[in-house]
């Protein structure tokens, strides 16, 4: 877990969502940077055995957004657009996404993301443009810590 407040808040919101419960993943914030691990589960592969490509959505998406809500400590922030690379197909492993925040233009933060595996071999990258929204982060009860 990281040192600073805001961060580790962040960390458990992302940890408390109920979809991260199917998952078991762990994170990591610092500012403008996330890291994402988990380790790749058949329950989530297509009809040809290689994972969703929902999944790739989801674990570049969310190192791109916490990355992007680092450096954003009032307001929650969502994804406006991604574009999402996708390079090979993943079948088993231990994964990492890296987020990381690019360009900081007030309401909107642009961010970019890569998943590869524990040998460093590259299955997709992702970019995106987030929104601050009116949402106090401090309504979020999980965010309270």
């Amino acid at each position: 877990m990281s040192n600073n407040k805001h961060f580790q808040r962040l960390e458990n919101m992302f940890l408390d969502a109920p979809i991260n419960k199917l998952y078991a993943p762990t994170i990591e914030i610092s500012a403008g940077k996330c890291e994402i691990n988990w380790e790749v589960n058949p329950t989530f592969f297509h009809a040809g055995q290689a994972l969703h490509g929902s999944v790739y959505f989801k674990w570049l998406d969310d190192a791109a957004f916490f990355a992007t809500n680092s450096v954003v400590e009032d307001v929650f922030v969502v994804t406006g657009t991604f574009e999402i690379k996708f390079l090979k197909p993943i079948t088993h492993g231990k994964l990492v996404a890296i987020g990381e925040m690019i360009k900081n233009l007030g309401s909107k933060l642009e961010a970019r993301a890569t998943l590869f595996n524990e040998e460093g071999d590259l299955f997709a990258t992702g970019s995106g443009v987030f929104v601050k929204t009116k949402i106090s982060l401090n309504s979020i009860e999980s965010y309270k810590i």
